[in-house]
């Protein structure tokens, strides 16, 4: 019997990638998301960012299997020519339908009710300790007490965004915009747009907002071209500020990882006040609200300034280690220029990400991040699983002879500045004509 089926090139899919008209491929099947990609729950940059190719690998990886059914809704009828499997993306799917079958995806067991329990405790510990002490030393402990319930919130804020967490959706929401906007001051909405993005563009230096960090960090010299960002939407000038800046910032990393929590301040207000759509706004704001209210008004009960600078210096310097712990598992793996390729999620997530050997005791402390291959590629996986599957994803790695990175949590760190010294020093010795002013002449003069 003949095909019936219509079919079109891949040339003719690629031609469909704008916000007007966008068009994916999932299982060889022709998909037109063009307007749902406004109400999608991942937000419309995911699909921006894989239009025109074929997605199956990251639907897979980001939608449970009852997404399945609603696909027909968007179905154009088409199917792509010549469409293949590779045998990588064979057995990731296999993988992944097998965690399926065994439940993984659904058993989250007590960790969450756990965490949530340890985080009010550390919140009250320190407010007490602000309102029923005199002592300065206690002051200090306090502001470190806030920090790690900060640390232990952003870990609440980032499972909540991969998956449900608690035992339904209005309930999950409720702990995102508690213990994100309320306890912490950040925007879950703007993680999850932000976030989202780094999953699916992961280590791309043009589409992955984790690696655009101009003017103070710059994890490869290819940065000096000034790169136009996808997400944000503007060019990371490489001007002789930057220049100045990226030449120290193997020194500089650790000092401004202790400020950097002031920058997600700064993004969950661009992005709350912007034109773009945001789902929830209003619950969004008032969380934040929220936040600025209790959080001055418990700065302002000690007794001087001078405790009030150390109080806060201390909270916002222990959320440091935090986003220190983001850039290890990125910053020192593979780099490339260019938007995601759907046809290499398996490879590109894998060579982009490095795991932290850790005993299993200390995995509170990576919060997941230390299977950062894992859970890249099964984003959705409950962390508590991520141990138990890592055997499989390294046999896999094996088995295609793909890269699959470890180290120590100390080694990890040597490697991130050993990144950052070396893009440091292209900076310095870059032959692309960056204006001088007296303020690099200065910096740089020897003798």
């Amino acid at each position: 019997m003949a095909d019936s089926r219509r079919y079109i090139s891949q040339a003719e899919l690629e031609s469909h990638t704008k916000t007007g008209d966008l068009w994916i491929s999932i299982q060889g099947k022709i998909y037109d998301v063009t307007e749902w990609s406004q109400n999608h729950p991942g937000g419309a940059l995911p699909l921006l960012n894989l239009a025109g190719q074929d997605a199956t690998d990251a639907f897979v990886a980001y939608h449970p299997g009852l997404a399945w059914q609603y696909l027909d809704n968007f179905f154009t009828g088409y199917h792509l020519k010549d469409y293949s499997v590779s045998e990588v993306s064979k057995d990731f799917r296999n993988l992944a339908a097998e965690f399926s079958k065994m439940g993984l995806f659904e058993k989250k067991k007590h960790g969450t009710g756990i965490l949530l329990c340890i985080i009010a405790l550390l919140f009250c510990t320190s407010v007490g300790g602000v309102l029923c002490c005199k002592s300065t030393m206690v002051h200090l402990c306090s502001g470190l007490l806030l920090g790690f319930s900060w640390i232990q919130s952003g870990w609440i804020g980032h499972d909540s965004g991969h998956y449900q967490v608690m035992s339904n959706r209005k309930f999950n929401r409720v702990a995102q915009i508690i213990t994100g906007n309320c306890l912490a001051g950040i925007s879950i909405g703007w993680w999850k747009w932000n976030h989202n993005a780094h999953h699916i563009a992961c280590n791309s230096l043009d589409f992955d907002p984790d690696l655009q960090h101009m003017p103070f960090f710059a994890v490869s010299s290819k940065l000096f071209h000034s790169l136009t960002s996808c997400f944000y939407e503007r060019k990371m000038n490489f001007d002789s500020v930057s220049r100045i800046l990226i030449s120290y910032q193997h020194w500089t990393f650790y000092p401004v990882m202790c400020l950097a929590r002031i920058n997600l301040f700064a993004q969950s207000f661009i992005f709350l006040l912007s034109k773009r759509q945001v789902p929830h706004r209003g619950q969004e704001i008032l969380g934040i609200l929220v936040y600025w209210t209790w959080f001055p008004l418990l700065v302002s009960c000690l007794p001087n300034w001078g405790e009030r600078l150390m109080f806060v210096a201390a909270s916002f310097a222990v959320t440091g280690i935090q986003h220190v712990q983001f850039c290890l598992n990125h910053f020192s793996s593979n780099v490339y220029v260019g938007p995601p390729s759907g046809n290499s999620w398996f490879e590109k997530q894998t060579e982009g990400s490095l795991n932290i050997v850790c005993s299993p005791w200390m995995d509170w402390f990576h919060g997941g991040l230390q299977f950062q291959i894992e859970h890249h590629l099964f984003p959705r996986l409950p962390r508590c699983h991520l141990r138990k599957i890592s055997p499989f994803v390294k046999g896999l790695c094996k088995k295609h002879e793909l890269q699959y990175s470890t180290a120590s949590f100390w080694k990890a760190n040597t490697m991130t500045i050993g990144t950052l010294r070396s893009a440091a020093l292209q900076a310095r010795e870059v032959s692309n004509s960056v204006p001088r002013n007296l303020v690099w002449e200065a910096v740089n003069t020897h003798g």
